[in-house]
């Protein structure tokens, strides 16, 4: 019997970084690949916006120089990240803290994208140097000296010391085979008091998990603080939109096909709404949790994480550098903030500052005018001749991982429908690449014994008027 013609050996439904980054490890093992998005651009929620020469990410993850699949990936070797001060500062009481010191390892540039060296000696002083007294802020005049850090009394700091130093150093698995419980309740059965929890703890993970009431599994709250404490906070240059905006330029071209809704899906057809159907061997679904669940009915779609971020500019930007500041009083609706334009200089055009601050949850009625007068307390300056560039408000930006969480959600669903993202996974930009690498690793045992890949046919033409 003839073989069927196919457009491709795998149609991968999305261009989000889960998607794109299946596509290079396809492409990369000879699998013709062709990648469908609806939207007319590539990158879905890591989407920057451009406004008067700013770059404003909508929702503005955090990564971490410690992601494995940072490096990992195919693709992404000319990432360039650019790292926030080590540490965080926090303020609490009406002062700034420095919550860190700088970490024992060197920052290198290999490929672009920044690297970190360090022995496992250096790990654990830098983690130890995380709960030490805080440090004189750079600029004391902008940031009060004096005060006791909100981690607890020094015994307090002994104890978060020792807890992150161990996380440090886990493995992995042994993390993920540790009782699952709230992230805020696994936290105090580790003998960590209260203080400690709420005053450094909670900002923390509310940054990076986008949860500031600790629910998140603790096993998901263990893996970013891993992160955070083996590597440096950091952003993409250029804007969020700059890791998938990579991708793409790096595949070979006629690979991503921007612009085509996809109606449904089967084991080797997508059919879309203005080419008619694509034929394939396998198709992976690497949309959003919703979108997914529209293509396939059945699929669990997760409660999500609200997220608002509000971008400011000033020609006198606040004395805070490069740090990354958290409000450990919650004392208004801005969880962290950033002169973002010092971290990276390419976000906002010379002369000129970009504040970018976050908002979790429900944003409150006038979130503008709120989140004006937070920043005001949070950087001791006046705010009142700020401009406001934009507001982004994603209510489904980051999907929740209430306890019990499955880290590792099926991504082959059956022989030829595959899925991948960050709600297979964890909800961050390393969970959605981890779920690619899972996702490809099943396709090409699948394809494996099913024959020699082949040549890519050109996309159907669009039957639209």
């Amino acid at each position: 019997m003839l073989e069927p013609a196919y457009q491709a050996d795998v149609v991968i439904v999305g261009a989000g970084v889960a998607g794109l980054s299946a596509a290079h490890r396809l492409t990369s093992a000879g699998v013709t690949t062709a990648v469908l998005e609806a939207a007319h651009d590539v990158g879905g929620r890591m989407s920057t916006e451009k406004v008067d020469g700013f770059r404003l990410d909508r929702i503005g993850q955090l990564l971490s120089t410690a992601y494995p699949e940072l490096r990992l990936t195919p693709g992404l070797d000319g990432l360039v990240l650019r790292p926030f001060a080590p540490g965080v500062l926090l303020h609490s009481d009406g002062r700034h803290h420095r919550a860190g010191a700088t970490p024992a390892h060197t920052g290198s540039v290999v490929g672009g994208a920044l690297r970190s060296t360090r022995s496992a000696r250096g790990a654990l002083h830098a983690v130890r140097a995380l709960a030490s007294a805080p440090r004189p802020a750079p600029r004391p005049t902008a940031l009060p000296r004096g005060g006791t850090a909100p981690l607890g009394t020094a015994v307090d700091q002994a104890r978060l010391g020792a807890a992150l130093a161990r996380i440090a150093s886990a493995p992995v698995e042994r993390l993920l085979a540790r009782p699952e419980l709230p992230a805020a309740r696994g936290l105090a059965a580790r003998g960590l008091p209260a203080r400690t929890i709420d005053g450094f703890l909670r900002p923390l993970l509310a940054a990076l998990l986008c949860d500031p009431e600790l629910t998140t599994s603790s096993r998901c709250a263990d893996l970013a603080l891993r992160s955070f404490a083996s590597g440096r906070l950091c952003v993409p240059e250029g804007g969020a939109e700059a890791l998938p905006e990579l991708l793409a330029r790096s595949l070979p071209p006629g690979t991503v096909h921007t612009g085509v809704r996809v109606t449904s899906v089967s084991t080797n057809t997508v059919t879309t709404a203005e080419h008619g159907e694509f034929r394939c061997r396998a198709v992976l679904l690497a949309t959003d949790a919703r979108a997914a669940a529209e293509l396939l009915p059945g699929l669990r779609v997760p409660d999500f994480h609200q997220v608002t971020v509000v971008h400011h500019t000033t020609d006198e930007p606040p004395a805070t550098g490069t740090a990354l500041l958290l409000d450990a009083d919650r004392g208004g609706p801005v969880a962290h903030t950033a002169v973002v334009s010092q971290v990276d200089p390419s976000r906002a055009p010379a002369g000129r500052a970009l504040i970018s601050s976050t908002v979790l949850g429900p944003p409150p009625p006038d979130v503008e005018t709120a989140v004006r007068m937070h920043l005001a307390r949070l950087y001791g300056t006046s705010t009142t001749r700020w401009e406001t560039l934009a507001v982004h408000h994603t209510p489904e930006a980051v999907p929740t991982m209430r306890a019990p969480h499955d880290l590792r959600r099926p991504v082959r669903l059956l022989a030829g429908l595959y899925v991948c993202g960050d709600h297979r996974d964890t909800s961050t930009v390393q969970g959605a690449l981890h779920s690619a690498h899972r996702a490809t690793t099943a396709i090409l045992t699948d394809l494996g014994a099913r024959g020699s890949m082949h040549r890519a046919d050109p996309l159907p033409a669009s039957r639209a008027a």
